[in-house]
C-alpha cells in the first residue's frame, strides 16, 4: 500500500482551511461531542471519544499516513488555530483509486456551508496529491 503523501501545512478556502491534527485539538473536539450528544452515533461510535484515544489518534496519525491507511485533518477557520470539526479520509482503495471522505463542525459553523468546503478541499487535494478519483463523501451536519 503506498503512502498518502503529506499534505501542505494548509489546506485555503473562503470559508475554512485544513491543517493536520494535533493534540491541542483535543479539547476543541471533546466539546463539539458534549455540545453535539449525537455526534459520536453519526459518525459511527458506540460513544464519545476520550481525551486518551483522541491522544492515540494523534500520535498515530503520522504512521497510519505513511501506511497509506487513513489521513485526517482539523477543520479551522481561516488563519485560525482552533480546531472546528475534522475530515477524516479512510477506507482508501490505491487499487481503484477511492476512498471515503467524512466531515463534521460544530454546531456553531453548521448551515454555514463549512461541512461541504471542507470535504470539497479534502477530495481536490486527494484527487491532485494522491490519485483518488471515486471518493464517496459523507457530510455530518
Amino acid at each position: 500500500m503506498p503512502a498518502i503523501p503529506e499534505p501542505p501545512e494548509r489546506v485555503v478556502g473562503a470559508l475554512v482551511e485544513l491543517r493536520a491534527i494535533s493534540e491541542w485539538d483535543i479539547p476543541e473536539v471533546l466539546i463539539a461531542h458534549q455540545d453535539d450528544p449525537e455526534l459520536h452515533r453519526r459518525l459511527g461510535m458506540d460513544r464519545p471519544p476520550t481525551g486518551a484515544q483522541l491522544g492515540r489518534e494523534v500520535e498515530q496519525a503520522q504512521a497510519r499516513r505513511l501506511s497509506g491507511e487513513r489521513l485526517s485533518f482539523s477543520i479551522v477557520e481561516p488563519e485560525g488555530r482552533d480546531c472546528r470539526g475534522r475530515v477524516d479520509v479512510d477506507r482508501i482503495d490505491w487499487e481503484n483509486a477511492g476512498a471515503r471522505v467524512w466531515a463534521w463542525v460544530d454546531p456553531r459553523l453548521r448551515g454555514r456551508g463549512c461541512e461541504r468546503e471542507a470535504a470539497d478541499l479534502a477530495c481536490e487535494w486527494l484527487r491532485a496529491g494522491c490519485g483518488l478519483r471515486e471518493l464517496e463523501v459523507k457530510l455530518l451536519t
